[in-house]
């Protein structure tokens, strides 16, 4: 009877340390907002054209290319597909390696780029893959459409390395950038910061960060399909796994394991409890934040990420808006020009960061 009573007792503090410490208890949900300043959907009775479907295509091609390197323990192989998205293109803008305080990174110039104007990117990759080059279709499009000098981190990954020290290279460089432009030490006149997918949840981050720590502020954040909840808790985790053409290869797996072991999964993996702010944004305060756009497509499994978050900080008193496309891969932005779509979106940045001027 003693021994069924202390194993009783030992799966429930199990059960108790995991739901109330590592997932932080119960997520608040927010009514979506009703102003169409803040939400706003581009679904406008189009259809697929050539240019999606190529794109679906490429996509396919790459996500299977990176499971099976990763499937198969071939990580530098995966790093190199993923690497590659920017191949190929012809870039307007100039490439200039920098230390930025220690981080390794890369200034983007388009012709005409303001020193004082500043982007702060922050690239995606799941934490373990990417770098400036993979990113630069985004990076230099940013110097295009707003006249602004991008500095692109290239922050410690994962496994290598833990959650916290891409959070720290983040922080580095954010200190560093407001210091540093191209050509040397002058204050920032007008700074932003953005980044995609997992790097927007570092973008995220650490905007809380910056807020918290009474630094100058960001004038305004832009993220692209962030993740926001590394406890994996949106609904279209699973409603859009189907229509996800470049995560369900990869995050598949995280939809056929029980909530339980997906917490113990990410602190064995992130070094990190799910439910730390600094690792899931949405669910820390998210009050007194920069004005901050964030894009998202509706077929793609991060959409209750985006717009939990949307929802949450505008409850809160920020300033946020949430504009999603239907039927994009996930961060589309990075196959501008071929894709219509995502000249749309850059439209919508330029406009977004330029108002603010």
């Amino acid at each position: 009877m003693n021994l069924l009573l202390f194993f009783t007792f030992a799966i429930v503090a199990l059960w108790a340390f995991e739901r109330f410490y590592l997932r932080g208890g119960r997520s608040a949900r927010f009514p979506a907002p009703t102003d169409p300043e803040v939400i706003h959907s581009f679904a406008d009775g189009r259809v697929a054209g050539p240019a999606q479907q190529a794109v679906i295509q490429t996509v396919e091609v790459l996500a299977r290319q990176i499971s099976e390197a990763i499937n198969a323990h071939q990580l530098e192989k995966a790093r190199a597909v993923f690497d590659s998205i920017s191949d190929g293109r012809n870039f307007v803008s100039e490439f200039l390696d920098v230390d930025a305080g220690g981080v390794p990174a890369e200034w983007v110039l388009a012709p005409g780029a303001d020193p004082e104007r500043r982007v702060l990117y922050i690239h995606g990759g799941g934490f373990v893959m990417g770098c400036p080059k993979s990113h630069r279709t985004i990076t230099s499009k940013f110097s295009e459409v707003t006249g602004c000098s991008v500095l692109a981190i290239d922050y410690r990954l994962l496994p290598e390395h833990r959650h916290s020290d891409c959070v720290a290279d983040c922080r580095t460089a954010y200190r560093w950038i407001l210091e540093t432009g191209p050509h040397g030490a002058t204050t920032a006149r007008q700074l932003f910061v953005g980044g995609d997918s997992a790097g927007g949840n570092l973008c995220l981050s650490l905007a809380a960060w910056v807020r918290d720590q009474k630094l100058r502020a960001p004038d305004a954040l832009v993220a692209l399909s962030p993740l926001t909840d590394v406890t994996f808790s949106g609904h279209s985790l699973r409603e859009n796994h189907a229509s996800d053409v470049m995560l369900k290869p990869m995050m598949g797996i995280l939809n056929r394991l029980p909530a339980f072991i997906k917490s113990w999964w990410v602190l064995w993996t992130y070094h990190t409890r799910p439910g730390n702010p600094v690792a899931s944004p949405l669910l820390g305060n998210l009050a007194n934040l920069p004005p901050t756009l964030i894009q998202v497509s509706e077929a793609e499994m991060l959409l209750d990420d985006a717009r939990r978050y949307v929802y949450k900080a505008h409850a809160a008193g920020s300033s946020v808006k949430l504009q999603s496309w239907p039927d994009m891969v996930h961060v589309w932005q990075i196959f501008d020009p071929q894709l219509p779509e995502a000249g749309e979106a850059w439209e919508e940045i330029g406009r977004f960061l330029n108002g603010l001027r």
